[in-house]
Formats: C-alpha cells, structure tokens, sequence
C-alpha cells in the first residue's frame, strides 16, 4: 500500500467535500441524527466554511492518498497558547480502518506540528465516538470534557484529549 500525504488549499475543496459524505455519514450514524448531521456538514463543510478555516483561521488541511485515490483527510492548527496545536478533523475511509493508515495519518500531523515546535497536540472526539479508543492507542488521554453549542439546539458533547510529543 503506497500511501502519501499531499497539502491541501482552496482548490482541493470539492475533495474534502467528497471524503466528507462519504466518510461522515457512516462514522456518525450511530451517535447523531440525520438532521444533526445534514446541519453539521453544511456548518462545517460547506465551501465557505472551508475557505474560512483555511484563509482566515489558517486550518492547515492534508490529504491522504493510497496510490492516486484520495482515502482521508485531516486539518490543524496552532491555538492560543504557545505549544499547543490543536486536531480540528481526521478522517479516513472505512474501508481503511484497522488497517494502520489512520496511524500514518495522524502520525504525519504529529510530524508537520513537531517541526513546528508544538509540545502537545489537543483535539475533541464526541463521547460514544469509537475514535476514542483509537486515540488512546496513539498516545492522547482524556483531559476534560466539554459540551458546546453549535445552534439550532445542537451540542456537541466531546471529550478532549492530548498527546505529549
């Protein structure tokens, strides 16, 4: 399996947006509502949303290929405090779960964000999200939980967790 990590811009949104419904709709079926996740997708992936995350909030996006076929995603960023960065997304085609590839993935943030002098990296998961386990796997631990309000009476519930690098 040839695997290889590409930077990704405003021009990659239509391909963000893809791995999205087909990602997105499997992982959270279990934990959210359709409507929730319909809502979610359009706050989150619309393409201006995206071009505000990357142009404004400077989200730093990549992509994941395995061969020329674009399998997974993840953005991040540098937050408040010196040192920390955080995780916004990380996802990956089912298909390619249990495999490693979800490890090379993160592993190459972990890589880009130390080359950048980050001590920790931070990111949320959503309570009944199995990625939990994953990230436990990979080193984070629970640091706190937290519950925000992203409108239209929608909360996401979210454990936070960090790794020291």
């Amino acid at each position: 399996m040839e695997l290889t990590i590409k930077d990704a811009g405003t021009a990659d949104i239509p391909l963000i947006q893809e791995l999205t419904d087909k990602i997105w709709r499997p992982t959270y079926q279990h934990i959210l509502t359709p409507e929730q996740i319909d809502y979610m997708i359009d706050l989150m992936y619309s393409s201006a949303s995206l071009s505000r995350q990357m142009d404004e909030l400077h989200h730093h996006f990549i992509l994941l290929y395995e061969g020329s076929k674009a399998i997974g995603f993840a953005a991040y960023s540098t937050t408040d405090i010196a040192g920390i960065y955080k995780l916004h997304k990380i996802y990956l085609d089912g298909s390619y779960q249990g495999r490693g590839v979800g490890k090379f993935l993160i592993n190459a943030v972990i890589d880009r964000v130390k080359a950048q002098q980050a001590q920790i990296l931070e990111l949320d998961v959503n309570k009944y999200n199995k990625a939990r386990y994953f990230y436990e796997k990979q080193g984070f631990i629970v640091v706190k939980e937290k519950d925000t309000d992203i409108g239209k009476g929608y909360l996401m519930n979210d454990y936070v967790m960090q790794k020291t690098l």
